[in-house]
């Protein structure tokens, strides 16, 4: 009986005793067993808050130009159309004087001409005792009175067989009003004409993002459609009511002189630079997130410590965290996905 307890009890301890010589070789390789990784060092940068809006391009009402004429005219070539961009001294129309204002000219032409043969001739007759003083004045102010009739006549416009209006600047003619042909009355619009310098974006704000919004505060307009640098751009505006129809509150924004090839009509999103705040900056895949909150790991002596992190700038491929991060020690990149806190790892190579 005693023997056989006594067989009975070794049986189980020598299995057990096997069993932990087989597996502690495994349990060895296990401990050892790292992840390979990548990194880079952290990094302190100054991020933009911003306020993201949409609206269109469109002119500056304070800057558009309508050209017009002071007389009665017919127009004889239209040399661009509307939206098209043109440089200054560029011809926009051609237009003859209506022939009523040429006959205007011609008259007061000669009858300048025959004022001064008056006068001439009765200043002579004057040094010879044969017209008085009083005939001297009254020739004189008939050359007056038709010197004033030649400057009204070249104020008709009769002065010019043709008379070509030009682009007072480099700029877009936004509208064209009338066509090859056309009889015009005197202060007609003809064309109006936007320079380039003239582009504004009216934009529509979130009504709980304007208390973050001054005036000159920098944007950047980029279009809705299409690839394209972002222009540059200054807030000149941000209205105090909410519009009815889009139940956002509108906001102006100066184009920079730059932009000149911004065209009238683009949709565009514009990003208002509300404050400047200082933040880690790490790569996008760096940063992980679970039911903690969010986090990434750093390299500390062969092994991935866990740092909790507050996301402050998500926007880019380089995020802006806040947190406990170390300077001295890199940030994991890839392959931070598989680790856990105190975990060992390895540089697959180093960070560029």
């Amino acid at each position: 009986m005693t023997v056989f307890t006594l067989r009975t009890c070794l049986l189980p301890l020598t299995c057990a005793v096997l069993l932990c010589a087989c597996s502690a070789p495994q349990d060895n390789a296990a401990a050892g067993k790292s992840v390979a990784v990548t990194t880079v060092m952290p990094v302190r940068k100054v991020f933009h808050d911003y306020v993201d809006a949409w609206g269109h391009a469109t002119a500056d009402p304070h800057e558009m130009r309508t050209l017009s004429l002071p007389y009665a005219a017919h127009v004889t070539a239209v040399d661009v159309a509307a939206g098209q961009a043109v440089r200054r001294g560029e011809p926009l129309l051609t237009v003859a004087p209506d022939p009523m204002a040429r006959r205007t000219w011609t008259q007061a032409r000669d009858a300048l001409a025959l004022a001064r043969q008056n006068l001439d001739h009765t200043r002579r007759l004057f040094k010879q005792h044969l017209a008085t003083q009083a005939q001297v004045n009254a020739t004189s102010k008939a050359l007056k009175d038709a010197q004033a009739g030649v400057q009204s006549a070249r104020a008709l416009g009769g002065s010019k067989a043709s008379t070509t209006l030009k682009a007072p600047a480099d700029g877009v003619v936004t509208m064209l009003k009338v066509t090859r042909g056309e009889q015009v009355s005197a202060g007609s619009p003809l064309l109006v004409f936007m320079p380039s310098h003239a582009m504004i974006a009216r934009v529509g704000v979130p009504p709980q993002e304007t208390t973050t919004l001054r005036k000159g505060q920098a944007v950047q307009l980029m279009p809705v459609y299409g690839a394209h640098a972002a222009w540059a751009g200054t807030l000149t505006m941000v209205g105090q009511a909410v519009d009815a129809t889009t139940h956002l509150v509108p906001a102006q924004i100066a184009v920079a002189s730059s932009s000149a090839h911004l065209t009238a009509g683009t949709l565009l999103h514009t990003r208002i630079a509300t404050s400047n705040r200082s933040a880690w900056a790490v790569p996008r895949a760096a940063v992980q997130n679970d039911a903690k909150g969010h986090y990434l790991f750093q390299l500390d002596h062969g092994h991935a410590r866990r740092v909790a992190v507050t996301v402050r700038f998500p926007a880019g491929k380089t995020v802006g965290v806040s947190g406990d991060v170390e300077a001295a020690l890199p940030v994991i990149v890839q392959g931070a996905y598989e680790l856990d806190d105190g975990m060992a790892v390895r540089k697959a190579n180093a960070a560029r």
